[in-house]
């Protein structure tokens, strides 16, 4: 790890309230050193004078400014220091306590990592790895240890390579089994224990120790006795696993909603990628439902009419025009009907289609069809391929007279004129296809040689929301309400003077620019929240359950809607679902979301195609925070703070 100022440490732990817990008893030779470097890093120490003879009293005497000091006459053993210990962390309001042995062993310079580890893993206890291949010990120390591993896997179920070490970070408000802790060596197992039972997070960090020569060591080791102590104490351990052990475990799972903590890829991934937004059973009903009536009505009703009227019959133009009525009124129908959508359409009167025009929409799915069709019986399209040789409709689009794209302006434009002469208006999309973020793509030339060609005035539309409802290859329908907007009509003598590359990126821009003006309107947070939710959908329990929580937080929009800043830092942004919709609903501002606890973080960065203007960045130390300038800090709930003089908003939103 980087080396980080000692200043910069101290800092971290008092924001997250973190103290150092040093038990002692009898090691005057070592204790005023360790006291000594650890008040480099730390201005929160306790020492719990466990009834030391020595000159432990008089040491601490010398320091008492600097720590606080717990003391008792008796020894009690470890246990009960430790618990003294703990006790009074609580009462003075702290959340972490590292414990550090007081003869030297351990090294004070591997606290920066025991803190970094906690912060990026808020309430875990973590434990201190010892690498003892290399280290003088007696074979009844290496004994004792590996005993303790085995046991420890015995009774919970997990691994650790190190059970026996003092060096930790215990989370005080996950402490279990306090009050029935033994009083010697072994309650640093029965800690490990009780965790592990009560569903808290145990990581092993590498730690570096210290062991002098055997005849410098002070050992309170007692072989006999504490051996026949803790084989008693794993007896009780492994009848207490069974009848308490396992239903806490499983308690703990579902208070902390750690069952369905595992991605449901079936739902989030499509051929190892991850969905842009995850399949939902609501949008898979909804989709079904939309499909069974696109079928029936495409299939059992429309397809078996247009073959009939066909084949039988004289092809009269009332027939043609009676074709054209019915497929108006079912558009109608399936803009009124199509589920999880509200569509609005403005600026558009029947008087805009009694003569032909020339109608140019910016394309956005599907979806886009049905909308247009909907607004006079006497339109048709210029469509691709795929669209006339469709199987499903393929026979009423050709019925229609709705004419390939492909077939070269040599055989489109008589059957144009012909449709012109009686009372047709033509839709062309002017980008060909439709983009993959809703942004209006380079107009090509071919739509107003046509318009030209045919002196058909050109009706501008404006389509917003269709793209974000029925996405570019996700095919499921979304939540989102859809806006067509008719601009006035433009005459064809204005345009005869303009080349025709003018007149496309003339039309571009002026559709570019209502889009705009639409998407400032109608893209706030209420828009977005169905998409941040199926961002997250079928993530985990706990994710989604958290998810749900921001999304329906009173004032969440007043956050978010209507801001003018060019860069804004998130403070404790945790899953990102905040910063995700922020970002979402303001594209002209750099967002910096940091987040310390490392699981969030990779949640956050691991969504799918997040937005350009969103940065997560994952920070442990407060001064990190401060590179990265901003107009506006916003605040999460969390113990990230920075320190400048710049305002902070607090917002009580548990991320």
């Amino acid at each position: 790890m980087r080396e980080i100022a000692k200043d910069t440490i101290k800092e971290a732990m008092q924001s997250h309230s973190i103290c150092v817990l040093i038990p002692t008893y009898n090691n005057a030779g070592t204790l005023a050193h360790v006291l000594t470097d650890v008040l480099k890093y730390s201005s929160n120490v306790i020492v719990v004078n466990d009834g030391s003879t020595d000159e432990t009293s008089s040491i601490l005497d010398s320091f008492s400014d600097k720590i606080h000091i717990v003391s008792y006459p008796a020894n009690k053993g470890k246990g009960g220091a430790l618990k003294a210990g703990f006790n009074y962390a609580i009462s003075k309001g702290f959340e972490y306590a590292i414990t550090i042995d007081s003869d030297g062993q351990h090294y004070v310079s591997d606290l920066p990592l025991m803190i970094k580890t906690v912060i990026e893993n808020p309430q875990s206890l973590i434990v201190g790895e010892r690498d003892l291949s290399n280290v003088d010990i007696n074979g009844k120390s290496s004994f004792a240890n590996k005993f303790s591993n085995f046991w420890f896997t015995v009774q919970t179920g997990k691994r650790l390579k190190d059970t026996q070490t003092g060096y930790r970070v215990y989370p005080l408000k996950h402490l279990h089994g306090l009050s029935i802790l033994t009083n010697r060596y072994e309650a640093e197992l029965e800690l490990l224990v009780f965790a592990a039972w009560n569903g808290v997070k145990i990581i092993s960090v590498p730690i570096h120790v210290y062991y002098p020569p055997q005849s410098e060591r002070v050992s309170h080791f007692k072989p006999a006795l504490d051996f026949t102590r803790i084989s008693i104490l794993n007896t009780i351990l492994c009848f207490g696993a069974i009848l308490y052990g396992i239903p806490a475990r499983i308690w703990s799972k579902f208070k902390d909603k750690r069952f369905f903590s595992k991605e449901s890829t079936w739902f989030t991934k499509k051929k190892g990628q991850r969905r842009d937004a995850s399949l939902t059973l609501e949008r898979i009903i909804r989709s079904t439902y939309g499909l069974v009536f696109f079928l029936f009505w495409s299939c059992l009703v429309f397809t078996p009419y247009v073959v009939f009227i066909h084949n039988f019959g004289r092809n009269s133009e009332k027939k043609k025009l009676r074709l054209h009525k019915m497929l108006q009124w079912i558009s109608q129908k399936i803009v009124r009907l199509l589920p999880g959508t509200n569509i609005t359409i403005e600026g558009i009167g029947e008087t805009d289609f009694e003569e032909p025009k020339l109608i140019v929409c910016n394309h956005q799915s599907h979806s886009d069809l049905p909308v247009i069709m909907s607004l006079h019986p006497k339109i048709v399209f210029l469509t691709n391929d795929w669209v006339w040789h469709n199987a499903f409709f393929g026979k009423i689009v050709q019925e229609a007279e709705f004419l390939p794209v492909s077939a070269g302006i040599e055989e489109i434009l008589p059957k144009l004129e012909n449709l012109k002469s009686r009372g047709y208006s033509l839709v062309i999309f002017p980008e060909g296809t439709h983009s993959e973020d809703d942004n209006i793509q380079r107009f090509h030339q071919g739509a107003f040689f046509l318009a030209q060609k045919l002196g058909l005035d050109i009706k501008p539309l404006v389509l917003h929301g269709a793209g974000y409802y029925l996405r570019k290859h996700d095919a499921p329908f979304r939540r989102g309400d859809i806006d067509l907007k008719g601009l006035p009509i433009i005459s064809q003598n204005d345009l005869s003077e303009i080349p025709l590359r003018k007149q496309a990126s003339y039309l571009r821009k002026l559709i570019r620019d209502e889009y705009a003006k639409i998407a400032s309107v109608k893209e706030n947070a209420e828009y977005y929240k169905s998409l941040v939710l199926y961002k997250y959908a079928y993530r985990g329990w706990k994710i989604v359950s958290t998810c749900k929580n921001v999304l329906s937080f009173d004032g969440l929009s007043s956050f978010i809607d209507n801001n003018n800043a060019q860069a804004v830092r998130i403070l404790n942004s945790g899953y990102g679902i905040f910063a995700l919709l922020y970002a979402l609903v303001n594209k002209g501002t750099e967002v910096y979301a940091f987040e310390e606890d490392l699981n969030k973080h990779d949640i956050a960065v691991n969504t799918a195609n997040l937005p350009k203007n969103l940065h997560f960045v994952h920070s442990v130390w407060g001064n990190e925070v401060e590179t990265v300038s901003s107009d506006k800090t916003i605040s999460l709930q969390g113990a990230m703070a920075v320190s400048n003089s710049s305002p902070v908003i607090q917002i009580p939103i548990n991320s």
